[in-house]
């Protein structure tokens, strides 16, 4: 059995908006993808926390997992991730555990330590712009106090959120979150879909670091990477300009919705280098080089599970590389 036969297979979602269509739409694609993935056998169906971003439709991220979760079966659905930072840690477990309670086994509370904004929307989401991130230990501790069984003399309790244990992740794309993630014997995200330039590094930090918990008796790391199969090496590396365009128009400050596919990029030698920064762990073709690009990643890596994004402009086109990868990890 191969490695990619070996490993669950899940999708990470940003609700993306379409240039020209509107909020209700990527909603909509949101659950057709989940759908689909929960049909396939995926494992788990994560949705990103960002904020004051036009091509990203999952700001309220509690609430679009309690939809997804509502309109499939078996899926696991989840953060991937909520940015501990913008929240008081007691709402965030009340959240959770009111979703754990909706959908009992299927909910996953997925971490990041980064506030994921600038200054002005940090202020209005009434954070200090200034205050940093150093007391995420402490708001993850604090957090995971209010999910776990109560203690004798604790005066708040999270209701819902006491004692539902719902499953905790950190996430990241440097060290810092794999070492924590390793001293608290949890499960870790590598953010690679964006910057894998310290990917194997975290890996290697986050194993030597790890140290058995009640959650974990070894590490679990899962990896998320862009991936793209078509029935064509040339349509999928097609497919792959509506990304690289979202990057492209990141790096420039302008609209970052998801825009068609076109022939030939109009950039810069500097501008495509940081681009392919941003994507350099994707995978991206037909079948046979998919297959062969996740082996040689696998083999790289040593991942537990794989997280996939396919950042594609048409519904179809994504739904369509989920069937790809499926029948590959099948075999």
């Amino acid at each position: 059995m191969s490695l990619l036969e070996q490993t669950p297979l899940s999708v990470l979602d940003l609700a993306p908006i379409r240039q020209g269509e509107n909020v209700s739409e990527a909603l909509a694609d949101s659950v057709a993808l989940a759908q689909k993935a929960d049909a396939l056998g995926y494992r788990r169906f994560w949705l990103a926390e960002h904020h004051n971003i036009d091509g990203i439709a999952s700001a309220a991220t509690s609430v679009l997992i309690s939809h997804v979760a509502g309109h499939t079966r078996r899926i696991r659905v989840g953060s991937g991730g909520i940015m501990l930072p913008n929240h008081a840690p007691l709402v965030i477990a009340e959240q959770f555990g009111t979703l754990a309670a909706l959908y009992p086994d299927r909910i996953d509370l997925g971490l990041g330590r980064a506030p994921g904004a600038d200054g002005a929307t940090m202020r209005a989401l009434r954070r200090d712009p200034f205050a940093g991130v150093d007391d995420f230990p402490e708001r993850l501790a604090e957090l995971r106090r209010y999910l776990g069984t109560p203690e004798p003399d604790q005066r708040i309790r999270a209701v819902p959120g006491q004692d539902s244990h719902v499953p905790v992740w950190l996430l990241g794309s440097s060290g810092y979150s794999a070492r924590l993630a390793g001293q608290l014997g949890l499960p870790f995200a590598f953010a690679a879909q964006f910057a894998p330039a310290h990917l194997l590094e975290a890996l290697a930090l986050y194993r030597r670091e790890f140290r058995p918990s009640e959650v974990l008796d070894e590490p679990y790391a899962m990896v998320g990477m862009p991936v793209i199969v078509a029935d064509s090496d040339a349509y999928a590396h097609y497919l792959n300009t509506t990304a690289q365009q979202k990057f492209l128009n990141l790096h420039r400050g302008r609209s970052t919705q998801s825009l068609p596919p076109v022939e030939q990029l109009d950039w810069t030698p500097r501008e495509r280098a940081a681009v392919m920064q941003n994507l350099g762990a994707a995978v991206v073709g037909d079948a046979d080089g998919v297959r062969d690009g996740l082996e040689a990643f696998l083999q790289q890596t040593g991942a537990n599970e794989l997280m996939i994004v396919t950042d594609v402009h048409a519904r179809e086109d994504r739904l369509r590389s989920l069937e790809l990868l499926a029948e590959l990890q099948r075999g």
